[in-house]
């Protein structure tokens, strides 16, 4: 702040520490503006004693509901000054009072407005962790991607591929929304996971209650309306836009998170749905070489660091034989009593 602009009887670090505290706040600032605050509080002790001041004092006018402030900030200045004795201690007071509670009206109004928006990803193998700004916590698996938006009164992520788990912060004011493909998935405080292959999805509930809707489109030959259900701790749903609906089953609280240790539970899964997940681990991809494949069902667990083993076992499990070389490996049909 210019001095030619400052209030005569003002304390000048206090004047400029208000001028600070509303600058840090525009999400519009400039790029230096946290290292020219730095450098202004590190040149004089008494300034960051006197941003801690201002600092306060925001945060009291921060508890205020909007309406309050305003009419704090309009009566303050001629409500205070009723003395020439008090009459600079007023006008600095209600300079500041007046510049910081300003400040917390705009960015109060900023937060309402704006939206949050995050981009996250993984690659093959790779998982990553990722602490969001409302406290909520994801976990995201290999090969992963999401989108978060956040607002005042909402909280959403788009999961356009791959697998995430999601601890949520309670907030009942701000839903928090999973949308992946035709499924989204509302919580407000609890703990689940999300696994899209494709258009297929699959909702495994670790603690709380989560609410789960499909929407078919008309396209597809189904109806358009929303179908839900509610699922709590220990179920998974499961969504298959080849079959009807979703579907329940009760599962063990550990599967939800049995790909963090290097664990991926299937259970009456299709084929083709088995090999894109496990890919998403494998840097040496599996391909079926019949399409037909796809369809057939499997149920176990995959080591995901022990892929080779699991390869050798397959065929003793389902109708196929393996080939692989040192890129990639293809499975084929194959008939049981050839074997």
């Amino acid at each position: 702040m210019d001095k030619d602009k400052r209030e005569p009887g003002i304390d000048p670090n206090l004047q400029t520490a208000a001028d600070w505290w509303t600058r840090l706040r525009d999400r519009r600032k400039a790029a230096r503006v946290e290292e020219a605050w730095l450098e202004w509080t590190g040149a004089d002790t008494r300034r960051l004693d006197a941003f801690a001041r201002v600092d306060e004092l925001g945060a009291q006018l921060g508890a205020l509901d909007a309406e309050t402030k305003r009419d704090f900030v309009r009566e303050f200045a001629p409500a205070s000054a009723r003395t020439a004795r008090w009459l600079p201690f007023a006008l600095a007071a209600s300079f500041v009072l007046a510049t910081v509670a300003a400040g917390v009206l705009f960015w109060n109004h900023q937060r309402a407005s704006a939206v949050e928006t995050g981009n996250y990803a993984t690659t093959i193998a790779v998982d990553r962790n990722v602490a969001l700004s409302d406290g909520s916590q994801i976990a995201l698996g290999g090969a992963t991607r999401l989108t978060t938006h956040f607002a005042r009164d909402r909280r959403d992520v788009d999961l356009s591929a791959g697998e995430a788990f999601f601890q949520v912060a309670h907030d009942t004011s701000r839903p928090f929304v999973v949308n992946a493909g035709e499924v989204s998935i509302r919580a407000v405080g609890t703990a689940f996971n999300v696994r899209r292959t494709g258009d297929r999805v699959a909702i495994t509930v670790s603690e709380g209650r989560v609410r789960i809707a499909s929407s078919e489109g008309q396209a597809n030959g189904r109806q358009s309306a929303a179908e839900a259900v509610e699922a709590v701790a220990g179920q998974q749903i499961s969504f298959d836009p080849r079959a009807s609906g979703l579907t329940v089953s009760t599962i063990s609280a550990g599967h939800a998170v049995g790909w963090r240790e290097h664990r991926l539970e299937f259970v009456n899964e299709p084929l083709d749905s088995v090999v894109a997940n496990i890919n998403r681990y494998s840097t040496r991809p599996l391909t079926l070489a019949d399409t037909k494949l796809g369809a057939l069902a499997f149920t176990g667990t995959v080591d995901t660091t022990a892929l080779d083993s699991w390869l050798e076992a397959l065929p003793k499990i389902l109708p196929l034989r393996v080939a692989a070389d040192g890129e990639r490996v293809t499975l084929s049909a194959a008939n049981r009593d050839t074997r």
